[in-house]
């Protein structure tokens, strides 16, 4: 009887009411949309790389080792040797390796020296392989592979000259203008640092530091930056990871992916923090406006107070009355946030994996929106108390006018 009482009054005041639920539709669909992204990300950037189970590299920092191996952020402390990156891949749990060389670049974009088995191995989001939009890996020695943010901003098409750069600025006094590469294949975009460097086999990357003229009839690198592994047990995992800190020949450290990332979003966990407070600000003050509303309204409510005190109605259920009035509203607002989040996930989700690496999969994160509409309720109770307080005591005074 209470609720549709509350929803006839509502009705009454479509207009201003229709107002007040499409302020905390918006609201309510910036906390929710937030939280849904913030989420996603944190699961997106976790599997910036996925299906790699150690990260080897010369001994330093683990957070350093992951920023310049997978994020191309950085230099690393020192190479590591032919030899020892040999020596580990053919232990006989590694079922395979991808090496990694850094060094050069090509107007500001990292040129990553690699083997075939990148482009078979590695992966990222929940699994996905690299593909090629057009074109093959690299199959002769000048040959080089773009990511999808490097063809886009340079306009490289396939058969292209590309000429690298000695070093890791945007601009650069040293360039290999003798030995160019011819663009063979352009990777599909992965909105992962993937798309923002440049891949050519390690026997390229040997051939471009050779003297010139001097012959390339042995192109075997000397050393590595870094180089990832797959292992064919995952048990095996830590003991080779033990194994490979305790390598004799040099000091290497192998890292686990996951872990680390998760460690390093750690870092960024106050941007969270800030997004989050952003939004319950906008809320606070979408439902601040519901209690103006409300407030502005009881002066134009005198009669309907008393006409309610005349047939029955005592001063708490009034209260409750715009409490309920108050949590309809809110209750309205919520299902169209739900609905504008899902119509958005459904249509940003191309562009959000394509430009940014956040795969919005599956329905929106239904635990968390359930919990952040409750606290939301239990604020707008409290905060439609002062509204609710005025028609008690009007309708109080109301009913001692009438008795006397």
């Amino acid at each position: 009887m209470l609720l549709k009482l509350a929803w006839r009054s509502l009705m009454h005041r479509r207009g201003s009411v229709l107002l007040a639920v499409l302020s905390v539709a918006v609201s309510l669909t910036v906390l929710l949309g937030v939280e849904q992204i913030r989420n996603q990300a944190r699961d997106s950037f976790n599997r910036t790389v996925s299906g790699v189970d150690l990260i080897v590299g010369a001994r330093t920092g683990e957070i350093n080792l992951l920023l310049y191996s997978v994020f191309r952020i950085g230099t690393p402390s020192n190479n590591i040797s032919w030899q020892a990156y040999r020596d580990i891949a053919e232990q006989p749990r590694v079922a395979w390796t991808i090496p990694i060389s850094l060094g050069d670049s090509h107007r500001g974009y990292r040129v990553v020296g690699t083997s075939e088995a990148f482009f078979n191995h590695y992966q990222y989001g929940q699994g996905r392989a690299l593909t090629l939009a057009s074109g093959h890996p690299f199959a002769k020695t000048h040959d080089v592979v773009l990511g999808a943010a490097v063809a886009t901003q340079l306009k490289y098409e396939l058969g292209d000259s590309v000429v690298l750069a000695h070093g890791l600025g945007s601009t650069s006094f040293s360039h290999h203008e003798e030995h160019p590469f011819t663009v063979s294949g352009i990777l599909e975009p992965t909105g992962t640092p993937v798309d923002r460097a440049l891949y050519i086999s390690l026997e390229g990357m040997e051939a471009v530091h050779k003297p010139h003229g001097q012959t390339h009839s042995d192109l075997t690198p000397s050393s590595v930056t870094a180089f990832m592994l797959g292992l064919d047990s995952r048990v095996a995992t830590f003991q080779l990871q033990r194994q490979i800190n305790q390598y004799r020949g040099e000091p290497l450290l192998a890292i686990l992916p996951g872990v680390t990332l998760s460690q390093l979003w750690q870092m960024l966990g106050m941007v969270e923090k800030i997004l989050l407070l952003i939004s319950a600000m906008v809320v606070l003050a979408a439902l601040l406006g519901l209690c103006i509303m409300l407030l502005t309204s009881m002066r134009e409510r005198r009669r309907e107070i008393a006409l309610l005190r005349v047939i029955g109605a005592g001063p708490l259920q009034l209260f409750l009355l715009i409490q309920a009035e108050a949590l309809l509203v809110v209750l309205l607002g919520a299902a169209g946030a739900f609905l504008a989040v899902f119509a958005g996930q459904w249509l940003l989700e191309p562009l959000l994996s394509e430009r940014f690496g956040i795969y919005l999969t599956g329905t929106p994160l239904i635990e968390q929106a359930v919990t952040l509409i409750g606290a939301v309720l239990v604020t707008t109770f409290v905060v439609a108390a002062v509204p609710a307080i005025s028609a008690y005591r009007q309708s109080l005074n109301q009913g001692l006018q009438t008795q006397t």
